[in-house]
């Protein structure tokens, strides 16, 4: 994606004239880079490698849509796919790249065998789209909404909408409570295998009335930005964890817009994070909320991380595949 400095390539213009062209290709470049939307999708898989190609193969049947980052994450068995593409009136190759992403998933994916430390409602457990620059939230709600409807008209997957994406802009907590997301479906803090009842505790606003097993429910959505960043903690204890979670939380009088839980990872458990609104609470200040916390239950705190690139890095990410 090259912009052409036109006084360059023609020396007899005045140099007024260079001045002004360099100008507008800079506005040209800075008007690209308000059209684009983002889409994260989160599949329940990562140690079959063969899905995964096969899933991304997939996007790529639909190159104006570009992955422009991957997070896995074996411990949690969990990767977390993050596309991007320019807005177009004609079509919308952002939709169409993760309809056929999801599809191939449902077909080389038994969620049914599925075990992990991370919580999931199914196969593709969760899509959210997010307005990147000056793309307005209504812009790629209206990309969720038909989505969710070609996901659960075509494929025959109960699929539920929040945020900008529903009606009454319900949040995607009060869904996942519904299911009992947060509650690992073992005696130990995995959760393991398919749903257990073909009956839905929610009526989907697309797809049928019944659960199958090997692809269980998806959620799409679309909200503003929403970072993820995960603190480690060097305890076995998952109370305890659990007690620096709810500190941390909104919910539990701690900090504004923050979302978390605790999940084991490997040796530690972490306190795991949605920042719902990072420009006014970032991951320092959650870092810092949850070394206090872990300070006053006597407890060690590493150092924590963001899964995804920040919403410039994307942006950029997406400009240099296509002029690569």
């Amino acid at each position: 994606m090259s912009l052409r400095l036109e006084g360059f390539e023609e020396p007899n213009k005045s140099i007024h004239h260079s001045s002004h062209t360099i100008k507008q290709s800079s506005n040209e470049s800075k008007m690209l880079k308000s059209m684009f939307s983002c889409c994260k999708v989160y599949i329940s898989e990562t140690r079959n490698k063969s899905a995964l190609e096969s899933i991304e193969q997939a996007a790529k049947l639909f190159p104006e849509a570009a992955i422009v980052n991957k997070f896995e994450d074996e411990k949690y068995n969990r990767v977390g796919y993050t596309l991007v593409s320019k807005n177009s009136p004609d079509s919308c190759p952002l939709k169409h790249a993760v309809f056929s992403m999801v599809k191939s998933a449902f077909e080389a994916i038994d969620f049914g065998l599925h075990t992990g430390t991370h919580p999931r409602l199914g196969v593709v457990d969760h899509i959210c789209f997010h307005p990147l620059a000056s793309t307005s939230l209504e812009q790629v709600a209206g990309i969720a909404k038909a989505l969710a409807v070609d996901i659960g008209s075509i494929l025959k997957v109960p699929t539920y909408t929040y945020g900008a994406a529903h009606d009454t802009e319900r949040s995607l907590d009060s869904i996942r409570r519904s299911f009992g997301y947060f509650n690992p479906n073992t005696t130990t803090h995995h959760w393991s295998g398919g749903p257990r009842s073909m009956v839905l505790p929610l009526k989907p606003d697309h797809g049928p009335a019944h659960v199958v097993q090997s692809k269980g429910v998806i959620t799409i959505g679309a909200t503003k930005w929403v970072d993820n960043y995960n603190v480690p903690v060097f305890c076995a204890d998952m109370a305890t964890v659990r007690r620096i979670a709810k500190r941390v939380s909104q919910r539990g009088g701690g900090l504004t817009s923050v979302q978390s839980m605790a999940l084991v990872h490997g040796e530690v458990i972490e306190v795991a994070c949605n920042l719902l609104d990072p420009g006014a609470v970032g991951g320092d200040r959650v870092q810092g909320a949850v070394e206090k916390a872990g300070l006053e239950e006597g407890v060690s705190v590493g150092k924590g991380y963001f899964t995804d690139l920040s919403q410039e890095e994307i942006i950029q990410s997406y400009l240099d595949l296509n002029c690569s």
